[in-house]
C-alpha cells in the first residue's frame, strides 16, 4: 500500500504537469465499498489517470501479455493490476473480478472494451453490469476529455454513483445486464457532453 500511495503521487503530479488534468467531483466516488469506475477508454494513459486522483487504491485489468515481461509484472501487480486474455474477458477474470468487488475493492472497467480511434462514444459491453449485478457494487460513471496533447487540457470528471438494484428494479433477469450497460454508457455520454 505505500509503494501504490509514493506511485500515485508521482502519476499525479507528472499527469497534472504534463496534461493541466482539471479533476472534476471526485468525492462522489463513494469512500468505501465495493465501486466499479466505468469510463470511456481514449489512451493507454486512461487507467492511471482514472486512479491517480482518488484516495482507494483501485484495481485494474491488463493484457495478459504484459505480465510475462520481467519486472514490469511485479510492478504492475504491485499497483493492483490482474490479467485479462485478448479478445474478451475469461471466467477466470470475471471471476477474480467479483471476487476483488466482494472483497470492498474499487475497479476500472472500459466497458467499450477498447481504445476508441475517435472521440465518439462507442457500444458498451456487458461485463461491467454482470459484475456490478453479481457483487452489489455501486457504478461510477467517469469521463476522459481530451486528447492527451501534452500541456493541452485534459479534465477526468466523475459522475454520480449508480445503485445496480435501482437501476433495474422490475426488470425480467434476462434484460438486466444490457439495461445497467445501456445506462452506463448513457450516463459516460451526458457527462461528455456536458463538460466538453
Amino acid at each position: 500500500m505505500l509503494f501504490y500511495r509514493f506511485s500515485r503521487v508521482i502519476v499525479r503530479s507528472t499527469m497534472t504537469f504534463l496534461f493541466r488534468t482539471e479533476v472534476i467531483q471526485p468525492e462522489l466516488v463513494p469512500a468505501e465499498g465495493p465501486v466499479i469506475l466505468c469510463s470511456n477508454h481514449r489512451s493507454n494513459f486512461d487507467p492511471p489517470l482514472v486512479a491517480c486522483y482518488l484516495k482507494r487504491q483501485v484495481k485494474f485489468m491488463a493484457k495478459a501479455e504484459l505480465f510475462k515481461i520481467p519486472g514490469f509484472s511485479w510492478l504492475i501487480r504491485t499497483l493492483g493490476a490482474f490479467p485479462v486474455q485478448r479478445g474478451g474477458m475469461s471466467m477466470e477474470t470475471m471471476k477474480t473480478a467479483i471476487r476483488l468487488l466482494q472483497e470492498g475493492h474499487v475497479l476500472v472497467v472500459f466497458p467499450e472494451g477498447t481504445r476508441q480511434k475517435t472521440k465518439q462514444l462507442g457500444e458498451g459491453k456487458k461485463g461491467a453490469a454482470s459484475m456490478a449485478l453479481r457483487s452489489g457494487a455501486k457504478i461510477v460513471p467517469v469521463a476522459m476529455i481530451g486528447d492527451y496533447k501534452p500541456f493541452r487540457r485534459m479534465k477526468i470528471v466523475y459522475g454520480r454513483p449508480i445503485d445496480p438494484a435501482e437501476a433495474v428494479a422490475g426488470l425480467p433477469p434476462a434484460e438486466r445486464g444490457e439495461a445497467l450497460t445501456a445506462r452506463i454508457m448513457k450516463e459516460i455520454g451526458d457527462l461528455i457532453a456536458r463538460h466538453s
